[in-house]
């Protein structure tokens, strides 16, 4: 082989070499996330409040009573709130209100007491609203009767 064609093969396969990779680079580049790509996404995900989900059944996690505690059911905009004894035989009405959902991961909402639900119920509240806290997974709140006052809470179902 004459050094000529030596050089010509040499030339051709360097050149098809880095068109290959060349090809396959760029084919790559384009899919494969920077690290600064991957950083700003990680932050928008960690910096965006996650907004609490309300809506379902609770159950007191705190009763003095396994057979005697509260419940409650909350919607998008309704709490009702029930006194529940003899393991759940028994229920009577505590709180029936509307509310504005939180808007943040933690905080307070007012419940705004439905008179018309409430008013012919022995054991409701007679209070013309109710603070609640929501922190993590548990809604507390007071509740008075009988001249006691204490701190409900409240864990999802």
């Amino acid at each position: 082989m004459c050094q000529g064609e030596f050089m010509k093969k040499l030339t051709t396969s360097v050149a098809l070499t880095f068109a290959a990779a060349l090809a396959l680079s760029g084919c790559g580049e384009a899919d494969t996330p920077t690290t600064e790509t991957v950083e700003s996404a990680e932050s928008v995900t960690e910096d965006a409040p996650q907004i609490p989900d309300l809506v379902g059944s609770w159950k007191q996690s705190n009763p003095n009573s396994e057979e005697n505690y509260q419940q409650a059911t909350v919607t998008a905009d309704t709490i009702t709130i029930e006194w529940v004894a003899d393991g759940g035989n028994t229920t009577s009405i505590y709180w029936i209100g509307t509310f504005e959902a939180p808007t943040e991961e933690n905080g307070s909402f007012t419940s705004v007491r439905d008179k018309e639900a409430t008013n012919s119920a022995l054991l409701a509240s007679t209070e013309d609203s109710k603070d609640f806290m929501f922190e993590g997974e548990t809604i507390t709140y007071k509740v008075s009767a009988l001249g006691t006052t204490t701190t409900v809470e409240l864990e999802k179902n």
